[in-house]
């Protein structure tokens, strides 16, 4: 194996592409999925039509920018495709971190939020040159 195989370490950001496209997938079928932990859905409540379709553009987002990460090519594009998501992550903490219903609920998206655009911001490190 040549010493710039071994090195190849895009496989960390495109794993986080991966991961952020199929959640986006998840939510764009199933909004309740991230309405319900977020209090944007009471148990056993419908969920708002408004709701749904703020919920399905979060997702759309966040598809297309995990599909960035997933399929750019290595370097410059890759590193683009993680600072829109890194991007996207910060506005989610700045958003959803200050205007859920609930201290509970801000919390948790906040961290979330955090950590996720933490780990794809490290993973700029493995973009490639």
């Amino acid at each position: 194996m040549s010493t710039q195989r071994s090195r190849n370490l895009t496989w960390i950001p495109r794993v986080l592409g991966v991961a952020t496209a199929g959640y986006s997938v998840a939510i764009i079928a199933d909004p309740s999925l991230f309405a319900r932990p977020t209090g944007l859905q009471a148990d056993g409540a419908p969920l708002p039509t408004a709701t749904a379709i703020g919920v399905r553009a979060l997702g759309g987002r966040d598809l297309a920018s995990g599909l960035a990460m997933a399929l750019a090519p290595a370097g410059k594009a890759l590193k683009t495709a993680i600072a829109v998501r890194v991007g996207a992550d910060v506005a989610d903490l700045a958003v959803l971190g200050t205007s859920l219903p609930g201290q509970q609920y801000r919390a948790k998206a906040a961290g979330v939020a955090a950590v996720w655009g933490t780990l794809c911001g490290l993973s700029y490190l493995a973009a490639g040159d």
